[in-house]
């Protein structure tokens, strides 16, 4: 690494604040300390909440391990918090006390430095041919063509990334198309702004169908595992990623849905990966869609489709359905459904009626009287039961229709 500061005209940092020409010094610097709460060391000293994100760093260009320097993150809205042991560029710009002394600095910091081209960490140690790394790891180092590129052997490392930060040496990075825009974290979650590339090496999920150039954007949270060595770029698979959702154009998915049944449908949409006009797509483990103060509202030119391999359950207050026609058991269905209370209404007069006439028969006394009047006496209590029956245990307290 000799010959960086030589490279990027700086001289080395003596402090954290210096006097000179604003912008002029720009300057590597190694991650010895990051500040995110206040188990942090320099919490205190640097301000409380206004230290988050600070760095710690020393010169790597030299032997300058105790240098207690202090940088920020260069920018406000975007965060890239580097690991210990990163590298990262440096900046003298404005500090706060800018009107009263313009020539005054405070040194900002970039996003960690690109060393082994990994979006997991591109940390390294001080001296990677010192005993500060064992023999056993010197290889996960080797200079390979005009690059460097780590190529960890025992699923390990001793270089010093954190108290928290465990490395997971099978995260890979996405492949790349071209005239992608990609924003990779360090642990198998991403955005993807890219496009169809239908003659793309290697061969990618999404692009059977359409033109070159037709956008497409995929969110990627949790990369699966596709046996392959870590070093070798993945590309996402909505089927194995923990979760995704793809914004597409023109693009087919490979979506293998849990249900694809479609038997309500007297015309059945297209699956879901056949469809190629624009369409939105969330896949995961489970979904759940959570209105804390309003509604969740539901519309589609269409139909909405409630596909489940077990069942569809309603647990509400109230269920109001206001359609032309329903159709209940199946697309075919052509029994009318009764009106409860005009049908317990027609049935109650009925048989109230037939109450009246059993219990005039019971006394008649023309020829044949005695057993009229015996079948009447036994028919009469049982028309009563009924018509109980039918005013009190056949309406629903729940279900109501027009």
């Amino acid at each position: 690494m000799d010959g960086f500061s030589n490279i990027l005209g700086r001289s080395q940092p003596q402090g954290s604040n210096k006097k000179s020409t604003v912008g002029s010094t720009i300057f590597i610097g190694r991650v010895n300390n990051v500040i995110l709460s206040n188990q942090d060391e320099g919490w205190e000293e640097y301000g409380e909440y206004a230290s988050i994100g600070y760095v710690n760093f020393n010169d790597p260009t030299i032997n300058n391990a105790t240098a207690k320097n202090i940088a920020r993150p260069l920018f406000s809205n975007q965060k890239y918090y580097p690991v210990l042991n990163e590298l990262v560029y440096i900046i003298g710009l404005p500090s706060t006390d800018i009107n009263n002394d313009p020539s005054q600095l405070t040194f900002y910091y970039f996003q960690p430095i690109n060393i082994w081209n990994s979006n997991h960490h591109n940390a390294i140690p001080d001296e990677i041919f010192t005993q500060q790394v064992p023999n056993s790891q010197k290889q996960d180092y080797p200079t390979v063509g005009l690059g460097a590129v780590r190529r960890v052997s025992d699923e390990s490392t001793e270089i010093d990334l954190g108290f928290t930060f465990q490395e997971k040496p099978n995260i890979k990075t996405l492949q790349p198309y071209e005239g992608d825009y990609i924003l990779e974290g360090r642990w198998g979650n991403s955005i993807r702004f890219g496009s169809t590339v239908s003659n793309g090496n290697p061969i990618n999920p999404w692009s059977s169908a359409g033109n070159n150039g037709d956008p497409l954007i995929i969110i990627r949270n949790g990369q699966y595992e596709n046996g392959q060595e870590p070093w070798i770029p993945i590309v996402e698979d909505i089927n194995q990623d923990s979760g995704s959702i793809y914004l597409t154009s023109t693009q087919k998915t490979n979506l293998s849905p849990a249900s694809q049944k479609y038997d309500s449908y007297i015309t059945q949409p297209q699956g879901i990966n056949q469809y190629t006009n624009p369409q939105i797509i969330i896949n995961s483990g489970r979904l759940v869609f959570n209105s804390s103060q309003d509604h969740i509202l539901l519309s589609s030119k269409k139909s909405i489709g409630l596909n489940a391999v077990e069942s569809v359950n309603i647990d509400t207050n109230q269920t109001i359905i206001k359609s032309d026609k329903v159709l209940l058991g199946g697309k075919n269905a052509t029994e009318s459904v009764l009106k409860g209370d005009q049908t317990i209404s027609i049935l109650s007069d009925l048989i109230t009626e037939l109450i009246n006439l059993t219990t005039a028969l019971v006394t008649v006394t023309p020829q044949g009287g005695p057993a009229v009047s015996s079948a009447a006496s036994q028919l009469l209590p049982k028309l009563t039961n009924i018509l109980v029956d039918l005013q009190t245990k056949t309406k629903s307290n729940i279900s109501k229709t027009l």
